[in-house]
């Protein structure tokens, strides 16, 4: 059995390598040992989310300063489409100082970074770095997620989901679609009944983080929805509620009774 190694060590040199190399594929002018001195430097005694930053200002640094030219070197490196529901971090880690590049660098160039972000969850995650884009404009995010929640891709339909929970794990909390909750339901009401499991999941934990402040409120959009709804998803539904199941709230054993006698 190999020894657990924390997963902030794969942020370091050895990484700042695989970057480079296929960067250098794409930008032969790139420097490659003044960047990964600086990573190798810059990581020392730094957790994981801080790695990846400085990995993110090192390629910042290092890359052109024109944003668009920067990020389109990137966009190659990215590797082929993750096709399966596994392995988005595993075998994409390697993408994590990118997606926080878009994070950090792309604001100001929202319509070039939302399209970037749509092919980095591909293949690994942009569920973090979209967060400020929504606090930046959210009416043109949510043109976006019109589209992708209809995408064939299911991580980026995820993404739409993923991207606006409000208690996203290693996020930032973060309040509701213009503050009411109902926009957030209105928006992953569609990926309930999605063939993912992946998107069904995280439908599921979207709806239990909105229960931890907003109880009443999802419970009578949920009772409204499945009055309108003869096909609903019992499984997501359930799972979304399991926080006030667990508290024992009444209105949530009354709606999983209602669910069981259907």
């Amino acid at each position: 059995m190999s020894e657990y190694v924390p997963l902030k060590y794969y942020f370091d040199a050895q990484l700042a390598k695989r970057l480079s190399s296929l960067i250098e594929a794409h930008d032969s002018t790139f420097p490659s040992d003044s960047f990964i001195h600086h990573v190798s430097k810059r990581v020392e005694n730094k957790e994981l989310k801080a790695r990846v930053e400085v990995i993110a200002d090192e390629l910042h640094s290092h890359l052109p300063l024109d944003y668009e030219q920067a990020l389109l070197i990137l966009l190659n490196i990215l590797g082929p489409e993750n096709d399966t529901e596994e392995g988005m971090f595993t075998n994409g880690y390697f993408l994590m100082p990118v997606a926080t590049f878009v994070e950090k660098y792309g604001q100001d160039h929202f319509d070039t970074s939302m399209n970037a972000m749509y092919e980095i969850t591909k293949r690994h995650t942009s569920e973090y770095a979209i967060r400020p884009y929504l606090a930046r404009d959210i009416n043109r995010c949510l043109a976006y997620f019109q589209e992708w929640k209809s995408d064939s891709n299911s991580h980026v339909r995820r993404l739409v989901s993923e991207g606006t929970r409000p208690r996203l794990p290693w996020a930032k909390k973060i309040e509701p679609i213009k503050n009411d909750p109902r926009q957030n339901l209105t928006l992953i009401k569609g990926l309930i009944n999605d063939p993912s499991p992946y998107v069904q999941k995280s439908v599921a934990n979207h709806i239990n983080d909105l229960t931890k402040d907003y109880s009443m409120i999802v419970l009578s959009w949920l009772s409204e929805y499945m009055d309108q709804n003869n096909n609903i998803n019992s499984k997501v539904i359930k799972h979304g509620l399991r926080t006030l199941l667990k508290q024992k709230d009444s209105k949530a054993e009354e709606l999983v009774h209602v669910i069981n006698n259907r």
